[in-house]
C-alpha cells in the first residue's frame, strides 16, 4: 500500500511539472510573434578627426635683429594689415644701444631717423601661438606669432565610406571636452589625393564647424558622424527575423491560428544593424516569427543573422 501511496506521488509530480513546461513553451512561443512596422531608417558611421587651423601662417620677420614690442596676444582678433610687433634690424639695434650713455634728444634723433620694422598680419583671422617676446633677438628662420584664419575639423575617411560623403553635406561633431553635446558641420572640402595610414587608403575631408562652443581650440579630438542615407515611412524588421540563405533571404510566417509556419522570400533594402528595409514579400498584417519559434517550419537548415530588435518591435500590433 505504501509503494503505491508513493508512486501515485511521484506520476502527480510528474504530470505537474509537464504542464508547466508546457505552459512555459506556449507561453515562450507566442512572445516569439513580431509584426513589421513603418519607420525611419539611416545608415550611420563615424569617423576620429582633430580641430586645426584650415590657413596655418607662421609669421617671420623679414630681417633679423630685435623685438622692441609684440602687440597681440593668444586668441586675438587680426584683421589683414593689422601691425602685430615692431622690431629693430640689427644695425638699428646696434645704434639705438650705442647711444644709450648720450642724452634723450640723441637717442630721439636715431629713432627718428632709423624707424623700426613692423610685422603686419598678412590675412583676416586670429593669433593661435606667441613665440616670441619684446626684447629678443630673432632671424629671419624665426616664427614671431602663428595665425590660423579658422579652425576646423578634418578628417581621414575610408575609401569604401567617400561615396557616402557630399559637398555641402550636414555633419554632427562631438569633442572629447564636451562628450555630453553636440554642434553640426558642413563638409568644405574632399581630398582628392588619397593616402595610405595603416595600410589603409583614406581620404582627407574638412568641416567646417557651426557654433562651435567657446572653448573651442586647435588640437582637440573630434568624433564626426555621418549619415549616409536614410529612408523614411518604410517597412521594418530586426535583422534577426530574417534568414539567409543561397544569397536570399526569408522570413518565418505564422499560418493562421496553428502554430505552424512557411518561409517566404522577401528583398531587403538598408540596415543599420539592429533594423533592416523590407522592400517587398510581407506586409504590416502578416505575423512573423523569429528563426527558431516554432519547430514546424519547413525548409531545411538556415543561417540566422546576428542583430537584435530595436526598440519599436514588441509582440503585438502598435
Amino acid at each position: 500500500m505504501k509503494k503505491i501511496i508513493i508512486s501515485i506521488i511521484v506520476l502527480s509530480l510528474i504530470t505537474t511539472g509537464v504542464i508547466v513546461l508546457f505552459k512555459k513553451k506556449k507561453s515562450s512561443y507566442k512572445g516569439q510573434e513580431i509584426y513589421a512596422k513603418r519607420s525611419s531608417i539611416a545608415i550611420e558611421f563615424r569617423e576620429t578627426g582633430s580641430v586645426g587651423p584650415r590657413t596655418r601662417l607662421e609669421i617671420r620677420p623679414q630681417v633679423s635683429g630685435r623685438i622692441e614690442d609684440i602687440l597681440v596676444i593668444e586668441g586675438q582678433k587680426v584683421k589683414k594689415g593689422e601691425i602685430l610687433a615692431w622690431m629693430s634690424s640689427t644695425d638699428r639695434a646696434a645704434l639705438l644701444d650705442a647711444t644709450r650713455s648720450q642724452n634723450k634728444e640723441e637717442i630721439k634723433k636715431f629713432e627718428d631717423v632709423y624707424k623700426p620694422t613692423s610685422i603686419v598680419a598678412p590675412l583676416n583671422g586670429f593669433i593661435i601661438i606667441r613665440n616670441k617676446e619684446p626684447g629678443q633677438t630673432v632671424t629671419v628662420s624665426d616664427s614671431i606669432v602663428v595665425m590660423a584664419d579658422t579652425l576646423i575639423i578634418a578628417a581621414n575617411v575610408d575609401e569604401t565610406d567617400l561615396r557616402y560623403i557630399k559637398l555641402g553635406q550636414k555633419v554632427k561633431i562631438f569633442l572629447d571636452a564636451y562628450p555630453d553635446k553636440y554642434f553640426n558641420g558642413i563638409v568644405e572640402h574632399i581630398a582628392y589625393e588619397s593616402k595610405v595610414i595603416n595600410n589603409v587608403t583614406v581620404y582627407e575631408i574638412k568641416i567646417k564647424p557651426e557654433n562651435p562652443p567657446q572653448n573651442f581650440r586647435s588640437g582637440m579630438t573630434a568624433t564626426i558622424e555621418l549619415k549616409a542615407e536614410q529612408k523614411d515611412d518604410v517597412l521594418l524588421l530586426p535583422v534577426n527575423a530574417v534568414i539567409s540563405n543561397n544569397n536570399e533571404k526569408y522570413v518565418l510566417i505564422k499560418k493562421g491560428k496553428s502554430e505552424k509556419a512557411e518561409r517566404r522570400k522577401i528583398v531587403t533594402g538598408i540596415n543599420d544593424g539592429k533594423n533592416i528595409e523590407i522592400v517587398s514579400g510581407i506586409t504590416e498584417e502578416d505575423t512573423i516569427l523569429l528563426p527558431g519559434a516554432s519547430n514546424n517550419s519547413t525548409g531545411g537548415s538556415s543561417r540566422t543573422r546576428g542583430g537584435s530588435m530595436g526598440g519599436i518591435f514588441g509582440g503585438g500590433r502598435r
